[in-house]
């Protein structure tokens, strides 16, 4: 393991967010609405500074951990203003709990340094993966609070979601819209605009990365032409959401924690 070696300031920042994190995960029931939302704000605001102390450093670094915690970030960035939209959305101690362990993550993993950018767009083609990584986990998180929801129906109990079942089905497929769309003009740059991205000679190959990454758009296309075409809805959309999301988990932060932790390769 490798401990971030970031500046004093960026460290404090990932270490009170975490800490703040974990409070609300565990606390979330017994604090008052107001309370949890100036904690959540405090939390979110840590993690946008720890992240900003790995990607905006001399050098700047990333790997498959401050994927993951970006992704967590967006994912609670979502969360806070669908949170102002539809007051009774309830999912703050699991994000609470997600983002303690993201931002755990990556100071313990903080990724490759990068002392020389081929392009001053590669962080343009960054931000859009990482983007679609954000709305798929976002949708992963409306899918799962869409099956709790429906088993409490189908077993005649209250549910806890705070929100109606058709509400969770539609803002879950509104996310896998948006991010199959983001997930595309990622793939479509990659492929078009490697050498300029990456560096003369790093043209496009088929690695375990865009295997998968290839492979999750392909899920993804048949997710929303199964939708549109046959009606897919309930537990096996959310089947197939997982399996989509799974496979882009594997495309970057599965291929890139081979790299860096077992094969210990930049």
């Amino acid at each position: 393991m490798i401990l971030a070696l970031s500046a004093g300031w960026g460290l404090a920042a990932a270490l009170a967010a975490a800490l703040a994190y974990a409070v609300l995960a565990l606390a979330a029931a017994r604090l008052s609405p107001a309370t949890l939302r100036g904690l959540l704000l405090a939390a979110w605001l840590l993690h946008a500074l720890a992240l900003a102390d790995g990607l905006l450093g001399q050098p700047p670094r990333f790997g498959f951990a401050p994927a993951l915690s970006m992704t967590v970030w967006l994912v609670l960035t979502v969360h806070a203003i669908e949170s102002r939209l539809l007051p009774q959305l309830q999912a703050h101690w699991a994000l609470a709990g997600m983002g303690s362990a993201a931002v755990l993550l990556s100071l313990i993993f903080p990724g490759t340094s990068y002392p020389v950018i081929a392009s001053p767009w590669l962080p343009l083609h960054w931000a859009l993966g990482i983007a679609s990584y954000g709305l798929f986990a976002a949708a992963v998180v409306h899918g799962w609070l869409m099956t709790r929801s429906e088993r409490a129906i189908r077993q005649a109990a209250p549910t806890d979601t705070g929100v109606p079942l058709m509400t969770l089905e539609r803002l879950t497929f509104r996310f896998v819209e948006a991010g199959f769309v983001l997930l595309s003009a990622t793939l479509l740059v990659g492929w078009l605009f490697a050498e300029t991205l990456y560096g003369p000679g790093l043209a496009w190959k088929w690695s375990h990365k865009t295997a998968f990454s290839v492979l999750a758009w392909l899920t993804f296309a048949g997710l929303l032409m199964g939708r549109a075409r046959l009606g897919w809805r309930g537990r096996k959309a959310v089947r197939v959401l997982y399996l989509g999301s799974g496979l882009l988990l594997l495309g970057y932060a599965g291929s890139h924690f081979v790299l860096e932790v077992i094969l210990r390769r930049a």
